[in-house]
């Protein structure tokens, strides 16, 4: 579908409109609370300025977007493919698709109101099934395409904190006699080559992880709902939401970079690139087999494996907790409240 036939089918579909407005809005909340965990150890360890930085991030985004949907699409249908909708109406789904991308709106805000990087790419998964739970129950859930969910969980995990660990491992040693401040310059240009290939892989995982959603819609005003199980993303969709994502990161990026690159654990330039190549390959690995994993879940546990490099006790466990309970309370409490959203939506509009 192009631009101008996707565009004509908004204006004389005011609940079209509202949906993919709102998916737009998570967007750019996803600017502001995800995105910056791809830059902030390039910025903390000041290998570049924000703003560069930023900009930096939009493009890598886009690059991500457009470079690893030609590879594998597997992230964007995973989600439009999670949940059911039953044989209701186009209008209902469009319903319950705007009460869900309001109530990760909400829960994300909230979020970042505190200073925590919440996971965008949970809370979307949460408000997704909560909406479609609030419809048809627990029928909605489709097992094989959440499970992806729950093993890209433990994955991330593992292979983030354990490749960070290992690589800043191997970094120390191989610099083990090296003169410092002679390794800086080296460690700077890498660190921003290892930012760039985060903000490439939060582009492929997140993005695709939205542009999925905009996607359910025009299918379910195709008749087809969820049961596409190949499309393509077409360009200016990809163009619009990587924008809208880099408007968010200038908005609200800092509070989550200071939160995600300083206040952890106090990084050093090598153990910043160490951080970032674990995240990215990580993110590769996951992208590849169609798991849709927090971004920021596996860039934080990579600055946790760089930090215990070190030492355990260079970890600040205080905010980690913060983020962890953020990870536990997103699935259920983001998935209720987007449940109680629709319910309401269905009362006052269907």
């Amino acid at each position: 579908m192009g631009f101008l036939e996707f565009w004509g089918q908004m204006t004389v579909n005011p609940l079209l409109f509202a949906a993919v407005s709102l998916t737009l809005g998570v967007i750019l909340v996803n600017g502001w609370t995800d995105a910056p965990n791809a830059i902030a150890t390039c910025v903390v360890t000041r290998c570049m300025p924000p703003k560069a930085a930023i900009l930096m991030a939009a493009l890598f985004n886009f690059l991500g977007v457009f470079i690893m949907t030609q590879v594998s699409n597997k992230v964007a249908v995973t989600i439009t493919s999670m949940v059911d909708f039953g044989e209701n109406s186009g209008k209902t789904i469009i319903i319950v698709l705007c009460a869900a991308m309001l109530a990760i709106v909400i829960w994300a805000t909230l979020a970042w109101v505190f200073g925590i990087p919440t996971s965008e790419s949970h809370a979307l998964i949460a408000g997704l099934t909560g909406g479609a739970m609030a419809l048809t129950g627990l029928d909605a859930i489709v097992w094989s395409e959440w499970s992806k969910v729950l093993i890209g969980i433990v994955i991330s995990v593992v292979l983030g904190f354990g490749l960070a660990w290992l690589i800043g491992k191997l970094v120390t040693q191989i610099c083990y006699q090296m003169n410092r401040p002679k390794t800086e310059p080296f460690f700077k240009g890498a660190q921003i080559v290892g930012a760039a290939a985060m903000a490439f892989m939060h582009g492929a995982q997140d993005g695709q992880k939205f542009m999925g959603i905009i996607l359910l819609c025009v299918f379910t005003l195709q008749g087809t709902g969820s049961a596409a199980t190949s499309f393509a993303i077409p360009t200016w969709l990809m163009i619009i939401c990587s924008l809208i994502m880099a408007a968010g990161t200038a908005i609200g990026g800092k509070k989550i970079i200071k939160s995600v690159g300083m206040d952890m654990v106090k990084l050093e330039k090598y153990q910043g690139f160490s951080a970032d190549v674990a995240s990215a390959i990580s993110l590769v690995f996951c992208s590849v087999f169609g798991l849709p994993v927090s971004t920021t879940h596996v860039k934080t546990t990579s600055i946790m494996g760089v930090g215990a490099v070190k030492r355990v006790s260079a970890i600040n466990f205080g905010v980690v907790k913060e983020m962890v309970m953020t990870w536990i309370l997103t699935f259920p409490g983001c998935g209720l409240l987007a449940f109680l959203v629709t319910k309401l939506f269905l009362l006052i509009f269907n």
